[in-house]
């Protein structure tokens, strides 16, 4: 888009490019920001703004949005629901250790968390993402709007600021409407190279579950924890 433009951005409940839209209401988001260069302002909005974001596009280059949910206590709608959630994130150890904790199959409660980024190119869209300190999040590694590789693009997935090797990262491609699927696994690097085709739309997902940390609002009613990173990005037509 145009330098002097507005961006504006969606917070969707939901995954896969689908979702109903969420109003902005200061409870549900605890960091909101845009990086572009070296520079770093939070953003807030007014309650029941949606599009939740809009942020003048005063500047030129990569425009990284940056949002951290707070986290939300939920309880499974039964055990299939649970067996349906941890075998698409691909946790084949989560049976075995939810035994070893005694925890029963019945009410079972997670708490969960957003990391989102995206991507959006203003003006000559030049720069690069970098890490912003989320619990978890991609870091792209080339820039979409200048330097598409045509061998894929190249992102990086951190935990805890380190790389998370062998993690199953899925890849929703959206192109006239419709919407695929491909999951891809980070190298020894916390790496994975994206196929990546002009004029499509991308969000990269990834999830880490773990025993609920004492110091996340919800953990003393939780059984598990997860955290869901994604990113998203366009790849200009040619």
């Amino acid at each position: 888009m145009d330098a002097g433009g507005t961006v504006t951005a969606q917070l969707r409940n939901g995954q896969g490019f689908k979702g109903a839209p969420l109003s902005w209401f200061d409870r549900r988001n605890r960091r909101v920001e845009q990086m572009l260069g070296d520079d770093v302002a939070p953003i807030t909005g007014r309650p029941g703004d949606i599009p939740a974001l809009s942020v003048p596009a005063d500047g030129d280059g990569l425009m990284v949005l940056v949002h951290e949910s707070t986290a939300t206590l939920l309880t499974y709608d039964g055990w299939d629901k649970v067996v349906q959630f941890v075998e698409h994130k691909n946790f084949p150890w989560f049976f075995a250790r939810h035994a070893e904790r005694g925890l029963p199959e019945e009410g079972v409660k997670e708490v969960y968390t957003r990391y989102s980024k995206a991507l959006v190119g203003v003006g000559g869209a030049a720069g690069a993402d970098h890490a912003a300190g989320l619990a978890v999040e991609f870091v792209a590694l080339n820039n979409p709007y200048v330097d598409p590789p045509a061998d894929g693009m190249r992102v990086r997935l951190l935990y805890q600021g380190a790389p998370l090797p062998d993690a199953q990262v899925e890849v929703y491609e959206k192109a006239a409407g419709e919407v695929t699927v491909t999951k891809l696994r980070t190298g020894e690097d916390g790496e994975v190279v994206v196929p990546i085709v002009p004029g499509h739309s991308y969000l990269l997902d990834h999830v880490v579950l773990r025993e609920p940390d004492p110091d996340t609002e919800h953990a003393a009613e939780a059984m598990w924890e997860s955290l869901w990173a994604s990113m998203t990005f366009a790849v200009p037509a040619d």
